[in-house]
């Protein structure tokens, strides 16, 4: 059976636009979703992010919890036949707020899997209040418990094989340990890509405020430089058939393009395809 990943639906969020791409709409507030995703086919289910805590606990950054009963994890995993116990494996793309706040949800014989380095950056001030306390100190109960939590150091090691067909790398962008996830599926390769990429459209189908060839716009909330970000974006856009980021449908990548858009599976049905538009006259 080939992999497929189904996406986990917890809830919106209210924040302000500009914080997803850079100086947009300064001082606008607009609603996304947050996803998580439920790699199936394999031995074992697979979820990658667990969103986050509460509606209260977003309320730490400025930002609106719109998380209602349908949108619990268990709830959304119940919907594909699973329940928290059958998941051998959690992934983190990274621990920011609204990534890591119900690992508390599952037994501590599911291995939560993290790259170390973004749990040296969830300790260390850098984007606090972004690393909430009751994520990480759960993270910290893992740490001392036999097989709860298990480290990658993917900028030394490259890709490493979680399972035969899911692939962790790093991503180098959004936080300074931030991963990808890749799966390969029936139709090519799917990267969960977490928070790299914020908004398909204001971000490369038509890149906000910049004007040089196949440039894409940066987001308004990284740990790293604009160049690292940039570079990790196109990365994507060359690597992988299709991209799932946590506060956008996913999309079909054809030759670095964005041709359509997919939406609560992968592989699945194009629900809306894309074109860019033409600046120069035909």
């Amino acid at each position: 059976m080939a992999l497929e990943i189904k996406i986990l639906d917890y809830g919106d969020i209210e924040l302000e636009s500009s914080f997803l791409v850079l100086a947009r709409e300064c001082g606008r507030t607009r609603r996304v979703p947050v996803y998580g995703f439920l790699i199936l086919g394999g031995t074992y289910p697979i979820v990658v992010d667990t969103g986050y805590r509460d509606n209260a606990i977003m309320e730490t950054l400025g930002m609106r919890g719109l998380q209602f009963h349908e949108n619990m994890i268990e709830n959304q995993l119940a919907r594909h036949g699973v329940k928290v116990g059958d998941v051998r494996y959690v992934c983190h793309t990274h621990l920011h707020i609204d990534h890591a706040g119900k690992d508390d949800k599952f037994p501590m014989n599911t291995t939560v899997v993290i790259n170390r380095r973004e749990m040296e950056c969830s300790v260390s001030g850098l984007m606090h209040p972004q690393y909430p306390k009751p994520d990480i100190q759960h993270l910290i109960e893992r740490l001392h418990t036999p097989h709860a939590l298990r480290f990658e150091d993917l900028e030394l090691s490259g890709a490493i094989e979680l399972i035969p067909g899911v692939y962790l790398e790093a991503a180098n962008a959004h936080t300074e340990g931030s991963m990808n996830v890749h799966v390969e599926t029936a139709e090519g390769l799917a990267t969960i890509c977490g928070d790299v990429i914020y908004d398909f459209q204001d971000q490369i189908v038509e890149p906000l405020f910049q004007v040089n060839d196949h440039e894409v716009q940066v987001t308004g909330n990284h740990a790293g430089s604009k160049r690292s970000e940039k570079a990790a974006v196109k990365k994507l856009l060359n690597s992988s058939r299709f991209l799932l980021p946590i506060h956008d449908k996913p999309a079909k990548i054809e030759n670095g393009q964005v041709v359509g858009r997919l939406d609560m599976q992968v592989p699945g049905p194009v629900s809306q395809t894309v074109q860019k538009r033409n600046w120069f006259p035909v």
